[in-house]
């Protein structure tokens, strides 16, 4: 009850409601049945639709991975499973027209979701679902204003607003949760990591008042959904102790004025002739390497490039993870801006080492 109460009083407004478990596979598994339990109860049986994105990761259950929009995971498995549909993501250097301004594109991604929302009835939809920052899928930050279109194109349908905060919960971006600094008040968060910190395994679901008064109805609150280690109270005396300790040495206010100097720090490989992009909110920060900065053509998957540059700056002390093309970081909260010149540093030399290396097997950069 305790630890209940502190996530409600984090996330604020109406979230007043938290169910434990054990991941974020496990919390997003249950925001499946949830939410198709509530529409139920609400007389809307047929509002079954999820609507997600493309590259999205919302786990490794079957639902989870069906709310994903990963093609590699539906391969395995024959997924997803019917009642899921997926939009295109907001990550404008991949996806953005020739010539088109961060406003038209914000607007563009954010209407492919109403644009689908129309197509299979909006009487349907049960629930939009997204990370706040894709994490997985090369850590996309949505251009300004895509969030809050997103959550008026929920409100005008009556549907759920869902964010997956397994990745930027508890910190990431400098508040407690990434919805608040995006400026949107979901109806459901699902949490995972960060609210331990990793030292013990514990996840959690946050639901509106709304969806509560809906399963409370005659006095009966039978979701029928059990997990062993549910609650677990070791896992949750560590989780309270992470939150005291978060506040205590002021970690999100470091995350956000540390991840601010990291973000302009990094920025400076954007020089480099083999870096086609560099983002961040927060402590969440990506570089993404091009064979053509101009054209953000990529080099053929054989060159490795990511893989080599992790390989490298792991020889000079440093880890970072490549994902496809890309270099991700997700530095512990309490980074210094001492730190953040090391990694800038040792990143900028693998880099270049790699970059030589790519141009004396004959790869054209630049």
């Amino acid at each position: 009850m305790k630890l209940a109460a502190k996530i409600a009083e984090l996330a604020g407004g109406n979230l007043s409601h938290v169910f434990f478990n054990s991941s974020g596979s496990e919390a997003n598994d249950t925001v499946f049945r949830m939410v198709r339990h509530y529409w139920t109860l609400k007389g809307q049986p047929q509002r079954s639709i999820f609507i997600s994105r493309w590259n999205a990761y919302h786990g490794t259950g079957v639902a989870g991975v069906s709310l994903g929009g990963m093609k590699a995971m539906h391969a395995q498995g024959g997924l997803p499973i019917p009642g899921v549909e997926h939009v295109m993501q907001p990550y404008k250097l991949n996806e953005g027209l020739p010539g088109e301004s961060d406003a038209d594109f914000c607007a563009r991604a954010a209407q492919a979701i109403e644009e689908r929302i129309l197509e299979v009835g909006p009487e349907n939809v049960a629930a939009f679902i997204g990370e706040p920052v894709q994490g997985a899928g090369g850590v996309i930050i949505p251009p300004a204003g895509y969030w809050q279109k997103v959550e008026a194109i929920c409100r005008k349908y009556g549907i759920l607003l869902v964010c997956d905060e397994v990745i930027t919960g508890f910190g990431r971006t400098g508040q407690p949760f990434a919805a608040q600094t995006f400026g949107v008040v979901p109806d459901m968060i699902t949490c995972a990591k960060g609210l331990t910190s990793g030292y013990l395994p514990l996840g959690a679901l946050i639901l509106s008042d709304r969806i509560w008064a809906a399963m409370a109805q005659g006095g009966h609150r039978w979701f029928t959904s059990g997990l062993t280690y549910s609650g677990h109270p070791v896992s949750c005396a560590a989780a309270l102790k992470n939150i005291e300790i978060l506040d205590r040495e002021g970690l999100l206010a470091n995350a956000a004025s540390v991840g601010a100097y990291f973000n302009t720090r990094l920025k400076t490989l954007e020089s480099l002739p083999l870096v086609g992009d560099v983002r961040g909110q927060g402590l969440m920060l990506c570089v993404e390497n091009v064979a053509n900065k101009a054209s953000k053509a990529l080099l053929p998957d054989e060159a490795n490039e990511s893989k080599r540059i992790s390989d490298v700056a792991e020889s000079l002390g440093l880890l970072v993870r490549p994902i496809g093309h890309l270099n991700v970081m997700s530095p512990p909260l309490t980074i210094t801006k001492t730190q953040v010149d090391f990694v800038v540093e040792v990143l900028a030399s693998a880099i270049r080492k790699v970059t030589d290396e790519l141009v004396r097997e004959g790869h054209r950069i630049g």
